[in-house]
Parts: structure tokens; sequence; C-alpha cells
């Protein structure tokens, strides 16, 4: 994602830089030079015209292909069996996330976090190890944004979509929808943070024994204002 994106604003700046040098060529080089002087008159030029039509379609068609190979690459699965797995719901207006890690020895358990307008939600992510979000909606369109790690996508009512990642550094991150869902949008944040393995399984073990175990399902709300615990 980041070399699509660094790629996309150099060509756009070499195609900036030589439609600003031709605009102060034309102005240069074709100035009034007096009162009486009338430039010649060209009613049009086909070649140029062809040529002016064609290059814009050839510059998309290239940003059309280096996108469509990034997009691939990046929702590309790491593997059948991913280290991790993480169920994300996002409802009106926060986040639900559930720790699939009843077959990890390490833990044993499966852990949920529920995330209210009042409570801001913490996804916990262990370091160098491949993790599988699975994303559900459990009333609007949604969008699983963590900017950090240049990537987002919709969270669809109805739709499961998927994706893989690998966090390489530690530390800890904003999350946010990306798309407008509603009154209190701007609610729907989380934090990120991307520990150690062992802190991981800690954390979640912490989870599961603190009245967190097991996983929650899709919920269903009725009403569209701020939501609470109970």
């Amino acid at each position: 994602m980041g070399n699509l994106w660094n790629g996309a604003w150099i060509a756009s700046m070499v195609i900036g830089v030589f439609v600003w040098g031709l605009i102060g060529w034309v102005i240069f080089r074709y100035r009034r030079r007096s009162d009486d002087e009338l430039p010649r008159q060209t009613r049009y030029n086909l070649p140029l015209e062809i040529l002016y039509t064609l290059v814009p379609f050839l510059i998309i068609g290239v940003l059309f292909f280096f996108t469509v190979q990034s997009q691939n690459a990046v929702l590309a699965k790491d593997s059948p069996d991913v280290v991790h797995e993480i169920d994300v719901v996002g409802q009106k207006w926060s986040w639900t996330f559930n720790y699939r890690e009843a077959d990890n020895p390490e833990i044993g358990s499966d852990a949920h976090t529920i995330g209210t307008i009042e409570q801001i939600p913490t996804l916990v992510l262990p370091v160098n190890e491949p993790v599988r979000f699975n994303l559900e909606s459990a009333d609007v369109i949604h969008s699983f944004w963590i900017p950090g790690f240049y990537f987002k996508l919709d969270v669809v009512p109805g739709r499961h979509n998927s994706f893989d990642v690998t966090p390489t550094t530690e530390g800890t991150y904003l999350g946010k929808c990306a798309e407008l869902c509603g009154t209190y949008h701007a609610a729907m944040v989380f934090n990120v943070e991307v520990v150690s393995v062992e802190e991981y399984n800690a954390r979640i073990t912490e989870l599961a024994e603190t009245g967190n175990a097991g996983l929650e399902g899709v919920p269903e709300f009725p009403g569209s204002g701020p939501r609470t615990e109970g």
C-alpha cells in the first residue's frame, strides 16, 4: 500500500511538472507582442487532440493495473491455518472484538471485548504473527480502519469480509470507522496495541478469566442512541 501511494504521488508530480512546463512555454512562446498582432488561428489539430485523449487513458490504465496488483496482494490470505483469528463486529456505535483462541494451547479459551460510546475498546495484537480479521456488521455499513496499517475494509450487513495482517512493530495505534454510519459515527474509535506474543497470551487469558470468556455473536440493537452495557 505504501509503495502504491508513493508511486501515485511520484507519477502525479511528474505529470504536473510536465503540464506546468507546457503552460509556461505556451504563455512565453505565444505571448502577445504588440496590440496590432493577431496570432495565427488554428481551428483544430487532430493529432494533438488524439494525443491528449489517449494519454489520460494510458495514465489511468497504468494506475489501475498497479492498484489491482496491490489490492490482490493485500487481500491475499497468508495461509489456510492462520495463527490467530479475530471476529470484528461493527455496531452503532462501537466495536466488538472476538478472539478465537480456544485451540491455542497458551490460552485455551475464546474471549471478547465489547466497546461502547462511553468506553473505547482496545484491540490487542501479537507482533510478528499473522492475524485474520473476520468482519461483520450488526446494522449498517461500517468500515474497519487502522490508519497505521495503510488499509481499511468495509463491514457490510449480511456479508463476511476478511483479510490477514502481520503486525511487525510493537506500539499503540488508533483505529476508527471510515464510513459515515450515523449520528455517533465519530465515536466509533478504538485503540490498537501491538504487543509481544507472551503479553498477548496473558492479556487474552486475563479477559477470559474476568468475565469475558466465549464469543459474542452479531448483536441486534433496536435503538439508534448511545449503546451501554447491560
